[in-house]
């Protein structure tokens, strides 16, 4: 897997026309009224990279099989979700299990498609999104405060170390600010995860826009960049509309499409680029007769933990890794060239998974 996001914002701001575009299904409803999605629906894409094909030509492997993206879209929230309104404490559970949040926001005008509020304004869209997660999160870490002060008044460092953050967190959220923005040391990441808030996922915010803007954006768009900008979050236009187009055509078709409207590709290959910046993400491959194999990793993950991804035996029994660099790889002509090209390193436990390398991973049963 690669990662997964969940799509989230205002009814009616095109969230599920963009679901089915990008994961090319009629999975998600796309009707023009609220919560026309009633249960999360799930959808994978695979991401594309251009460099898996030739690694599987020169191992001559049987398969190719890409790393994979999990869209869930999630029903449209309101003001109010987070004391329930709509079918808020549903799919705000829904967004804590993935990996950043896809905040598709309204960046076109029409009055074919009502907006629920009445009037086209995406940075408040985003405050009125935000700040129901933040009261969602308030209302998490509040009931936990009096717990952990018991625990550390009976001496458990743990929930000392553990109240220190929620209370950093809680004074963040008080002051209207998500949970994300909180100075925390390295050591404490695992814990700040745990506490499974929703303002601590990545976000990315997604300017639906018509297609007459597809390409430059519009004035909406940009005020949804400065705001990205001003957050450090990640920003990317998309015409919903272009994608649903482009869904049901051939790649050639889709190519001329898109130049029709001055773009030079599919709005999910931007989102895929912008969410593996946003999570910071490499991609390493495996390759033998019968798979070449894409796996996404954080960066700075080291060996052992890359090939655990692939099964946990490999971590627990890992030896060594034999890594070559995917440019090596292909100049060299596969794994025997690289070899004899001294370009085939030995690495060891310490080691940290670049992009793009090709590695064997050696394992003990």
């Amino acid at each position: 897997m690669g990662f997964s996001c969940g799509i989230v914002g205002l009814p009616n701001v095109g969230k599920s026309t963009l679901f089915n575009a990008l994961t090319e299904t009629a999975a998600a409803q796309a009707e023009n009224y609220p919560f026309c999605t009633i249960e999360p629906n799930l959808g994978e894409v695979a991401v594309p990279d251009p460099r898996l094909e030739p690694v599987a030509a020169l191992a001559k492997s049987a398969a190719i099989v890409p790393t994979r993206l999990a869209f869930v879209d999630i029903a449209g929230l309101v003001r109010g979700a987070s004391r329930g309104e709509g079918l808020g404490n549903q799919f705000l559970a829904n967004i804590r299990e993935v990996d950043a949040i896809v905040h598709v926001v309204r960046c076109f005008s029409g009055s074919d498609v009502v907006h629920v509020a009445g009037a086209i304004a995406p940075v408040e869209d985003i405050e009125t999104i935000e700040t129901e997660l933040m009261l969602a999160d308030l209302d998490s870490l509040e009931r936990r405060v009096e717990p952990l002060e018991k625990r550390a008044r009976g001496g458990d460092p743990e929930a000392g170390a553990t109240l220190d953050l929620v209370g950093r967190a809680l004074a963040a959220l008080r002051e209207s600010k998500p949970a994300r923005l909180i100075e925390r040391k390295d050591e404490e990441e695992k814990a700040f995860r745990m506490l499974g808030l929703l303002t601590s996922k990545p976000v990315l915010y997604v300017c639906n826009v018509d297609e007459e803007h597809a390409a430059e954006g519009n004035v909406f768009s940009r005020a949804v960049e400065l705001r990205a900008r001003a957050e450090g979050a990640g920003c990317v236009l998309i015409s919903a509309k272009i994608e649903a187009e482009i869904a049901g055509l051939s790649r050639a078709e889709r190519g001329e499409y898109l130049a029709a409207h001055g773009l030079h590709e599919a709005g999910l290959d931007r989102l895929i680029r912008a969410g593996y910046a946003l999570l910071d993400l490499v991609t390493f491959f495996t390759a033998g007769p019968k798979e070449a194999h894409a796996w996404t990793v954080t960066r700075g993950t080291r060996a052992p933990q890359a090939a655990g991804v692939i099964h946990t035996d490999f971590e627990r029994g890992f030896i060594r890794a034999e890594v070559v660099p995917w440019e090596d790889y292909v100049a060299l002509g596969g794994e025997a060239g690289a070899r004899d090209a001294g370009k085939l390193r030995l690495e060891g436990r310490d080691y940290v998974v670049a992009d793009g390398d090709v590695i064997h991973f050696r394992f003990a049963t």
